[in-house]
């Protein structure tokens, strides 16, 4: 059976991929499973450049298969902030709250109390022997002040999907974040493509 590493250290990201590849013939494992590794160093100017970057540097890392994610959050009255800077938006060590907080203050400085905005997913799946392919989604929708909801990660109190228009991504349940989300279309093609490799 084929081992493949989820090369991410996000909690969140990690649960979600376990959850949507269970189906697939492969072993998953996490970075944990490695003990401690470097970080990548995501100097790519596109979240594709960077979740390749990802990919590759673990495959070396770890001596398997990876799969790398880089997702973000591209508000329009920032200009598309914080884009590939998502997870780093409030300093390299930024957790979400300092993440959030940030945000919240540039959308103040920038005089909006909303802005739409989108979240962008890459998936790169990289094998052993060089093979590579990449898969994409978006989720459209809008930002606010007003932070709502306990689920997901991230940014998802602030954001507003278009399909739920009425509810943050924090307040929809695991499933209904999954049909709707960047990252959820980015799987379902990622989980295809793997299938049709594998067999």
């Amino acid at each position: 059976m084929k081992k493949i590493v989820i090369a991410t250290k996000n909690k969140g990201k990690i649960r979600e991929l376990m959850d949507a590849f269970s189906g697939l013939p492969v072993e998953l494992v996490s970075l944990s499973d490695f003990g401690p590794l470097p970080d990548a160093v995501e100097d790519g100017g596109t979240f594709a450049e960077n979740a390749l970057i990802k990919a590759k540097f673990y495959r070396e890392q770890t001596g398997c298969a990876c799969l790398a994610d880089d997702s973000g959050l591209e508000i329009d009255v920032l200009g598309g902030a914080p884009g590939i800077h998502s997870a780093r938006f409030a300093g390299f060590h930024a957790d979400d709250a300092t993440n959030n907080q940030k945000m919240l203050a540039e959308l103040e400085r920038a005089g909006a109390a909303e802005s739409a905005a989108d979240y962008r997913c890459v998936l790169a799946f990289v094998d052993t022997d060089g093979t590579q392919f990449l898969t994409n989604g978006r989720c459209d929708g809008r930002v606010k002040c007003a932070g709502r909801g306990t689920n997901g990660f991230g940014y998802d109190p602030y954001f507003y999907p278009e399909a739920y228009p009425s509810r943050t991504m924090a307040e929809l349940t695991p499933e209904e974040k999954d049909r709707i989300s960047h990252r959820g279309m980015a799987v379902r093609q990622m989980a295809a493509r793997l299938e049709e490799y594998i067999r």
